[in-house]
């Protein structure tokens, strides 16, 4: 996959990634795979994967400050 930001090149890693829900609500999703850019950094998600952190994001209780949630349930 190419990088959107610089054109570099990225390869598939599994990171921990932090999402801010609301005002007061941030979920850290772990072990989430990411394409990274080598040149840049920037992290990329493929469609599939933000289908599902939108799912995993929709079954937070956004009355909560901090959830830690692993990606593969």
């Amino acid at each position: 996959m190419e990088c959107h930001v610089c054109g570099g090149r990225t390869s598939s890693v599994v990171t921990d990634m932090p999402f801010k829900v609301s005002n007061t609500s941030i979920v850290i999703i772990r072990q989430m795979p990411v394409a990274n850019c080598a040149s840049c950094g920037q992290y990329l998600i493929d469609d599939p994967v933000m289908e599902r952190v939108e799912s995993i994001i929709k079954g937070v209780n956004t009355g909560t400050e901090l959830e830690i949630v692993q990606y593969a349930t």
